[in-house]
């Protein structure tokens, strides 16, 4: 996005110097100094310049604080987003040096604001372990920031320094006195840079609470002074609560999380386990705060540690086979709800985007650690583990009940029509890239669907009545479920252990559902279903919902579509005439292809909303509470929420 808008600029700019019959040199190679370089190619280091970029700077100045707490210097934080949009994060750490820096001349706290790959995260005395390792996070805030400023409390006096778009406005000054010490830090995102400047409480809420967990005892709060919005974060159980709040809406089938922590070869390692009796596996794993959805050796230390633990006790009390199957990684995390946390002096990670850890030798220490823990704890425990193998015994056979529905949902290598299913009206194009699937809502809507699409590029897959819930089911009935085996064989990209986002067949795959509460279902079921079984293409930002109008305002020859209640009072004061019709529309298959096309498949005038997940815990929370077994956390779900339904069909 951003990359793709600098890419044209510079092309614009090459042909430019071309027509105007200037010389390409060594005269025309810009080197970009400071931070510069990060207000040119902002993406770079924040993501992107839309609501994730956005997140990512108040992420930035508050892991700063974090890494004070870590390192046993904080015990509070508070975030305030005040009226005029601007963050305030304020800590009772050390504060920032600021004294003269020996190499730069200049006080310590404007080389940290200003200077790329500047900070005490490379001094191991200074920041045992962190999560900002490259020195670049504050410095990147200041630069992509209209003003800034900071106010740091040492030695019993208040330092202040300002900033406009990264550079200092003001020199490092005396601003009163406090005995208290910490750092302060205010800054505006620059209107320039983002597409949208307003910070949302929920995503915000949603790493801080992330952020409690992860460090026991730390209390942060965060205060909207927009709306009045209050809340407190602090775990005083750490981990231990971390997985109870992620089993809240669960079925756990021992009482008290297993939980263990221990250091090794100056890596920290931090543990908390809990079955349930659900089927889906929820297993976060973190490195110094930092959450690597892609894992890595940490986590697969642990998945190994586990198995063998498990088929040790199991073996040794002749309970690992069942009419010969046995136990594999797999059932092992049938229903497992699991945070590893672990702290690393040099961590590794594979990509910039800090997803997965590549310590090689962090493996062998989480594996250790577990496998002694868990290997004692059994023991100690009978009645738990037997609890959990017998579980896991019933997870292998119904695993290899599966093995054959598996078989028939694999996709084959070459993309013959014979190995779609029959209801899939494919597209001609075989670019995944340029390839739209539609899963609509009963054959009705598909068939207008079918009729009105663009067939180079658009497939529709209609699907009949609710799908499986998933969230309630065994990988063996999941796959004996006609219309998910339809599904995914038309994605393509296999499932379980077969599972490969790469083979997908479409980058877009759209829910296309009935604007009723029928149709909600049925959307949440799916979504339901692409969370617990294809996780990675929500990540990659593949899934949407399709939004089609609720209204149409006809008046002669004149047709207008409104898709919500206000849109279509606006409408009415707009054609402010009478005699106008309106038809409230209770299912797709009540629009022809026409007017299905026009309003909800035409890449140039629908809306689709794109399904993504800010925060991978709460989004697990949130589809256990309504799509589990248990009914009390759903419904207090629903009374916290109701007043902001729109649209309900009732």
């Amino acid at each position: 996005m951003a990359t793709k808008v600098d890419d044209v600029e510079e092309m614009k700019m090459t042909t430019e110097l071309r027509d105007n019959g200037h010389s390409y040199d060594a005269t025309t190679i810009k080197v970009l100094e400071g931070l510069e370089a990060v207000r040119r190619r902002p993406a770079m280091y924040i993501g992107d310049i839309g609501k994730r970029g956005l997140h990512h700077m108040v992420y930035e100045v508050v892991d700063n604080s974090v890494d004070e707490a870590m390192g046993g210097y904080a015990s509070s934080i508070i975030v305030e987003i005040d009226k005029d949009g601007s963050i305030i994060v304020t800590d009772d750490g050390r504060g920032i040096p600021v004294e003269e820096h020996p190499e730069e001349g200049i006080s310590a706290l404007e080389v940290v604001m200003t200077k790329l790959h500047a900070g005490g995260k490379f001094d191991h005395e200074s920041y045992k372990v962190s999560g900002g390792l490259h020195g670049v996070g504050v410095s990147v805030v200041n630069a992509l920031s209209e003003w800034c400023w900071v106010e740091v409390s040492r030695d019993g006096v208040v330092y202040r320094q300002e900033y406009e778009r990264g550079h200092p406005r003001t020199q490092v000054t005396k601003n009163g006195k406090r005995m208290k010490v910490g750092t302060k830090t205010c800054f505006m995102p620059d209107k320039e840079i983002f597409t949208s400047l307003e910070f949302k409480f929920d995503i915000i809420a949603s790493r801080l609470r992330e952020l409690a967990f992860l460090n026991k005892g730390l209390s942060i709060d965060l205060i909207d002074h927009r709306t009045g919005q209050k809340v407190n974060f602090l775990a005083r159980g750490g981990l231990t609560e971390f997985v109870k709040y992620l089993n809240e809406s669960k079925t756990p089938i021992f009482k008290k999380p297993i939980h263990f922590s221990k250091s090794q070869d100056n890596v920290e390692v931090e543990v908390a386990i809990q079955y349930n009796d659900g089927y889906s596996e929820s297993v976060y794993s973190y490195v110094n705060n930092i959450h690597t959805i892609e894992g890595g050796t940490h986590l697969t230390g642990f998945r190994t540690a586990l198995t063998r633990s498990i088929n040790n006790y199991a073996s040794k009390y002749n309970l690992v086979k069942v009419n010969g199957i046995g136990l594999v990684g797999e059932d092992s995390r049938e229903g497992l709800t699991a945070v590893i946390s672990t702290r690393v002096r040099e961590p590794q990670f594979e990509g910039q985007t800090k997803t997965k850890l590549g310590n090689g030798e962090v493996r062998g220490i989480v594996e250790h650690i577990t496998n002694d823990y868990l290997g004692a704890y059994f023991e100690e425990n009978p009645p738990v583990a037997k609890k959990i193998i017998e579980k896991l015994v019933a997870a292998a056979t119904a695993r290899d009940a599966a093995r054959k529905a598996k078989e028939l949902t694999r996709r084959k290598t070459a993309l013959d029509s014979a190995a779609l299913p029959g209801k899939l009206a494919d597209c001609s194009l075989r670019d995944p890239e340029l390839s739209e699937l539609y899963i609509v809502e009963g054959d009705s809507a598909g068939g207008s669907a079918k009729q009105g699409r663009n067939r180079r590029y658009q497939a529709i897959l209609p699907l009949r009545g609710k799908i499986l819930n998933v969230e309630k089911a065994r990988i063996d009935k999941v796959l004996s479920n006609k219309e998910i085996r339809s599904l995914i064989t038309a994605l393509g990209c296999g499932i379980g252990n077969d599972f490969n986002a790469e083979k997908v067949r479409y980058h877009k795959i759209i829910i296309m559902t009935d604007a009723d509460v029928d149709g909600a279902h049925i959307r949440t079921l799916i979504l339901t279903f692409f969370f617990r079984y294809m996780k990675p293409l929500v990540e990659l930002g593949y899934i949407f919902i399709a939004q089609p109008p609720l209204y149409r305002l006809r008046h002669g020859k004149s047709e207008q579509y409104a898709f919500s209640d206000e849109e279509k009072e606006k409408l009415l004061k707009k054609m402010s005439q009478t005699g106008v019709s309106i038809q409230r529309y209770k299912g797709l298959g009540e629009m022809n292809p026409e007017q299905l096309w026009r309003t909800t498949m035409d890449p140039e005038t629908r809306t689709l909303l794109q399904v993504s997940m800010e925060d991978a815990a709460s989004a697990d929370r949130l589809f256990s509470i309504l799509m589990g077994s248990e009914t009390a956390p759903r419904s207090k779900f629903i009374q916290e929420n109701a007043q902001y339904v729109r649209n309900l069909d009732i």
